[in-house]
């Protein structure tokens, strides 16, 4: 199964303007070249912080407001003080558009992080942290290759489980993410594009950085998400089979179901919907099948929609 070429969702053609793009450190905008933070910061010492991916559509930020949600949650759950409100943080989020001069650009995708802030020590306790959050806004010149939305991905089912919630709660987006990546690892090094990982009951859950999805007889699958993060594009796709009237459903199923699915895809911010033409092997689709390019189009509308709210 070994091939040379493999490439995730996240795979992008480069771009000579990101060399020059402004970084928001903290409020203010900092040439690549120059963008850092201390050593002593909670994210780099400790993957002590929450994330989002977003991607600009038409001029405006899609689904912000849901991926805001999910920011502001898991900072509360981890008793962190982001330190602005909705509104200032979106002002800052436009700042760093607009100082970019990318309002009016395609294919912008922005990564905004935010960590506890920095540390006195080289220590766990957040008690010992002396700063105010650290809040960083990355914005790059990033579109899905289109290869990547027509011909699809392969995956490779990993022995890397998806944790329990008393461990690490799956529903957190935050900096600590070695449980994905070394599941990642391991399907690079099977010569796949991404890892398919199962529940700790054996059950299908997730991809190391996507959600996954079959179609058996006109129905759509995807995994109770017991064990997912919120997916914001796997709630969206789920809303537009809704509305488009395909049977879909959130439920347990195994690796049987997968190999005999008539399509597989998986979506995420980045890419949206991306077909899954093989897993471990097994051969689904040649390409992108009926049902994946109908909700392609279908949460393209859905996007079109929100930023024209």
């Amino acid at each position: 199964m070994a091939n040379q070429t493999a490439l995730g969702t996240h795979d992008y053609a480069p771009d000579p303007r990101n060399e020059a793009i402004l970084i928001n450190i903290n409020g203010t905008l900092v040439p690549r070249a120059q963008a850092s933070v201390s050593v002593f910061d909670s994210g780099f010492m400790l993957g002590d912080g929450v994330w989002e991916g977003l991607r600009v559509h038409r001029g405006r930020i899609a689904f912000l407001d849901a991926h805001l949600d999910r920011l502001y949650e898991g900072a509360k759950a981890i008793a962190m003080d982001i330190g602005l409100t909705r509104d200032e943080l979106i002002s800052r989020l436009d700042e760093t558009i607009d100082g970019n001069a990318m309002r009016d650009q395609d294919g912008v995708h922005i990564r905004l992080m935010v960590t506890r802030g920095v540390r006195s020590t080289p220590y766990q306790d957040p008690r010992v942290v002396i700063s105010p959050a650290t809040i960083v806004i990355i914005p790059e010149y990033k579109a899905p290759l289109p290869a990547t939305i027509e011909t699809g991905i392969r995956l490779f089912t990993v022995h890397v489980r998806r944790g329990d919630p008393a461990v690490q709660d799956q529903k957190l987006n935050s900096h600590s993410k070695l449980n994905c990546i070394t599941a990642c690892i391991q399907a690079a090094q099977a010569g796949a594009d991404e890892a398919l990982m199962l529940d700790p009951h054996g059950f299908v859950a997730t991809c190391n950085s996507t959600h996954f999805f079959i179609v058996r007889k006109g129905e759509v699958w995807t995994s109770s998400g017991d064990y997912c993060l919120g997916g914001i594009t796997r709630a969206n796709v789920i809303q537009v089979c809704r509305e488009a009237g395909i049977p879909v459903f959130e439920k347990n199923f195994s690796l049987t179901d997968v190999y005999g699915a008539d399509e597989a895809f998986v979506t995420g911010t980045f890419a949206g919907v991306v077909p899954v033409t093989e897993v471990d092997g097994r051969k689904l689709t040649a390409e992108r099948g009926p049902m994946v390019e109908r909700l392609q189009s279908l949460y393209r509308d859905l996007m079109d929609r929100d930023v024209a709210a």
